[in-house]
Formats: C-alpha cells, sequence, structure tokens
C-alpha cells in the first residue's frame, strides 16, 4: 500500500469515527504502528488532523476532508446520482453548479451526455435543430469549482463560466466577493447544489459559511434548484444555512434514504428521486 492510500484509508477512518488509535490503524491497514505514527505526523502538519497521545482526532465537529481525499466516499452512489441528474437538464441550459464530489460527478456526467447529444429530460431543449457541434456548446456551466472548471474547459460541446473569488484548498470552491459579483449578473436556468446536510426543519446547509452564502446565491439565480447527495446527508446538520427547503424543486439521492425523510420532502413540495 502506497503512502498515499495510506493516507486516503486513514482519512477515510477518521471522518467515520473522528478519531484514530495507532495500534487499531496499524492492524486495520496491516502496516507497523511506527509507518502510522509517522503517517499520522505527517498529516498533522499539514493540519488535517490533530495528533494526540496514541493517536488522532478530527478537527472539530467542523471537520472537513479536502476534496481529493472525498472522492472514493459512496462513490458508486455519486455516480448513479449523476448520471439521472443529467436526465433533468435540457440541451441549452444555462446550469450553475457549485464545488463538492457529488457535483462534479455530475459535471463529468453532463459533458458525456452533451458529448453524445443525448436530449436531455429537463424539458424543452433550445438547441438550433440540425446544427450540431458547430452551432456551438449544447449547454452552458456556471461554476465556481475551479476542479469542475478545469474538466469542462477542454469540451467544445460546453461553454464554462467560471466566477472570480479565492480558492479554498479544501475544496476547490471559489468564495467571496468577487465570486458573487459575478453570479449577481447571471441568470440560471437550473441549479445543482451538493450539500453537506438536509434538515427537514433548517433545509439544507454547508459546513462553511462563505461557500454557503455562494450556494445561497446559486439557488437564487436559477429557474429550478436540484439538490445532489447520497442519502447519509439526510437528517444531517452542518454549520451554515444555504436556503429552506421550500427553495428547493428536486432532490436527487439514493435508494437507502428512509421512507421517513423522503416523505417529509415529499411533504414540503419536493419531488424526490432515488437511484
Amino acid at each position: 500500500m502506497s503512502k498515499h492510500e495510506r493516507w486516503s484509508a486513514l482519512l477515510e477512518l477518521l471522518a467515520a469515527e473522528g478519531r484514530l488509535e495507532v495500534e487499531e490503524a496499524a492492524g486495520t491497514l496491516e502496516v507497523s504502528a511506527a509507518t502510522i505514527r509517522r503517517d499520522l505526523d505527517e498529516l498533522a502538519e499539514q493540519q488535517m488532523l490533530v495528533r494526540t497521545r496514541g493517536g488522532a482526532i478530527a478537527h472539530g465537529v467542523s471537520y472537513e476532508l479536502p476534496l481529493r481525499y472525498k472522492s472514493s466516499r459512496h462513490a458508486s452512489e455519486k455516480q448513479r446520482i449523476a448520471a439521472a441528474v443529467a436526465e433533468l437538464v435540457a440541451d441549452g441550459d444555462v446550469v450553475g453548479l457549485n464545488g463538492g464530489t457529488t457535483t462534479t460527478e455530475v459535471a463529468r456526467a453532463l459533458a458525456l451526455r452533451a458529448g453524445g447529444g443525448g436530449g436531455g429530460g429537463g424539458g424543452g431543449g433550445r438547441r438550433d435543430s440540425g446544427a450540431g457541434f458547430a452551432a456551438g456548446p449544447v449547454l452552458t456551466v456556471v461554476t465556481n469549482a475551479l476542479n469542475i472548471a478545469g474538466e469542462l474547459a477542454v469540451r467544445p460541446q460546453i461553454k464554462i463560466v467560471v466566477t472570480g473569488g479565492v480558492a479554498r484548498p479544501q475544496t476547490y470552491e471559489l468564495v467571496g466577493p468577487l465570486t458573487t459579483g459575478v453570479l449577481h449578473e447571471v441568470v440560471l436556468d437550473v441549479v445543482i447544489l451538493g450539500v453537506d446536510g438536509v434538515d427537514p426543519d433548517l433545509g439544507i446547509m454547508a459546513h462553511q459559511e462563505d461557500e454557503a452564502s455562494v450556494s445561497r446565491l446559486f439557488a437564487e439565480r436559477a429557474h429550478r434548484v436540484i439538490v445532489v447527495t447520497d442519502s447519509s446527508k439526510m437528517g444531517k446538520r452542518a454549520f451554515a444555512r444555504i436556503c429552506g427547503l421550500d427553495r428547493i424543486d428536486v432532490v436527487v439521492t439514493d435508494s437507502a434514504i428512509s421512507g421517513e425523510a423522503a416523505g417529509r420532502l415529499r411533504d414540503a413540495g419536493i419531488k424526490v428521486i432515488t437511484v
């Protein structure tokens, strides 16, 4: 197992349990305790965890893994969610995407669908008939996520618009006044939001207040709001509120969502799609 693989595994364990013990982690990963101690020391130097006597703990309740270490969590669910969401977008739509692992999968699914000339199920596609790609991009994507912009910038069938702002290294999202300044000047057909929590009373939430404010503005600028999240986020709260359930049109999640959680979303007037 390479160092990168060990680090990813350690951070996955830490995200799930909130704390790690050296001996237990060594047994789980089948490496020596000395190797785990060195790994934890190096991760602590990067401020990705807090070292303790005999192990490590996460950075408190708002602990958040950098995007590159979260990409493998619930991967199959996120890919199914992304494929379903791509069918809700029509050719010619202006689509907003915030940052996160699930929206990154959505961006990839949109690129594949646009590349294949798929029709999309979002209703009333506006692509010029018979024009092909020569007529221009199939979709316009507005995003504040640097990794999504990087993946889509090379796709000629997608026009990519990137907000300005200050980059957060944990999620690759641009935030701040430069970001909101651009979003105030655009109008979106649909926004697809990844979130850190969905609460039936408070609505959708994010760990960071600056990211939440950008996502809130995305929702305000869009005709339709689609929330994409695996079922582990249902019933969870995070630090910063994005908006209430009354602003959401569709939630796309995996089939592990409880009947009670799905029912409360439907009672709020939200279409729930499970995959």
